[in-house]
């Protein structure tokens, strides 16, 4: 009869739309999760893409050298990028999925897909490509504690290592150059062995004691 058939009809649209909203939130929870589970973690560092300033202050830092170069935290690739432009071959590391498959598009459609590569990764389990020339970091100063002890044993004599936003604690930057979050810092071999007490490793004004706190379980990553 009609009234059942316009009855099946409601219910068949009913389930339909259920559906798709139902799928709707699935795919927004899959995008969203990376960029907020961040949040959610003791030494949170929320995404936060590299300024252009900060890009060409990069840049001007490996004026003059070439070799293979390497992001640890590498976001949506710009900085991976930017630098294959000028002639490196570049690599990416970044835990956020969405960020790294973003990269790979970006760097084909900049035409240096060849001299660019993007791995999602932990930082504390790339090892493979740190004995290359370069490597490119921004961290929470909680977090470059930790890392300058792990650059300081892996990384190969001849590094060059590109802090942003935050320097290392207790190594000597040979370079520096812009302010604020525009602010690079560029470590030498000979830096890995200075030490120079800095202001950005405090916390409540306590500075945190040198080799406490090896890697922690939780990670937050910061394109730079």
């Amino acid at each position: 009869s009609r009234p059942r058939a316009e009855r099946i009809g409601r219910r068949n649209w009913g389930l339909l739309v259920t559906g798709v909203i139902g799928g709707t939130l699935v795919a927004l929870y899959s995008v969203a999760t990376p960029f907020i589970a961040p949040a959610l973690r003791r030494h949170c560092l929320p995404y936060v893409p590299a300024t252009s300033k900060q890009v060409e202050n990069v840049l001007k830092m490996l004026k003059g050298r070439n070799g293979p170069l390497v992001d640890i935290g590498s976001g949506d690739g710009r900085i991976v990028i930017a630098a294959a432009k000028v002639g490196f071959k570049a690599v990416g590391y970044e835990l956020n999925p969405w960020l790294v498959w973003y990269s790979r598009y970006c760097a084909w459609r900049e035409g240096v897909h060849q001299d660019t590569k993007f791995y999602i990764s932990d930082l504390w389990k790339v090892r493979e490509h740190l004995q290359l020339i370069r490597v490119l970091c921004g961290f929470v100063p909680l977090q470059m504690l930790q890392l300058e002890k792990k650059l300081g044993e892996e990384l190969a004599s001849d590094a060059r290592v590109i802090a942003c936003r935050f320097p290392f604690p207790h190594w000597r930057p040979k370079h520096s150059f812009g302010e604020g979050i525009d602010a690079v810092w560029a470590y030498d071999s000979e830096s890995f062995g200075m030490k120079e007490e800095n202001d950005f490793i405090k916390t409540n004004g306590i500075p945190v004691a040198p080799g406490k706190g090896r890697k922690p379980a939780w990670f937050c990553w910061l394109v730079v």
